[in-house]
């Protein structure tokens, strides 16, 4: 079992709980998948589950699974899954941080209903691109070699 950790939103520190069991399967299995996909992409760099990543002054995030590019370290994708005792600070709280920084790729994996919404960053904000669950793909045309069945990754 993991350990609780503290994220920083806005100058002011919260201690989120610690993932349960399902969580970091999902994660394990997320960062396995995304990780050889990414492997030969000079251009992107996985971090660590929930490495601290500083997004402005005062704001520091800890998500699921962060891919920056490797040029500047700038976040290009969040994923978070979604953590049924503390969710708010997760679908509300983060995701109004990475759309005012506009994070060009966001995904919520949600346990409760196992699927995965899919966000684009564009001219209006972030824009739910897709609903994934059962055995639909969850894919990135920038990393082709990515294709995670959303199935296989919330299976017991």
């Amino acid at each position: 079992m993991s350990e609780p950790y503290q994220e920083t939103i806005g100058g002011r520190t919260w201690t989120r709980p610690a993932p349960g069991v399902r969580h970091e399967q999902i994660c394990a299995r997320l960062h396995a998948q995304v990780s050889a996909s990414v492997a030969g992409v000079a251009s992107a760099r996985l971090l660590p589950a929930r490495a601290a990543v500083q997004l402005r002054a005062g704001t520091i995030v800890r998500p699921d699974l962060t891919l920056v590019t490797a040029a500047n370290g700038r976040l290009w994708l969040a994923a978070e899954i979604i953590n049924t005792a503390d969710h708010r600070s997760d679908t509300v709280t983060k995701k109004a941080i990475y759309e005012e920084l506009n994070v060009p790729r966001l995904w919520m994996i949600d346990p409760r209903y196992d699927n995965v919404e899919v966000y684009h960053c564009g001219q209006y904000g972030l824009a739910l691109k897709t609903i994934l669950a059962g055995s639909e793909v969850l894919t990135e045309d920038l990393f082709p070699a990515l294709q995670i069945v959303v199935v296989e990754l919330f299976a017991a």
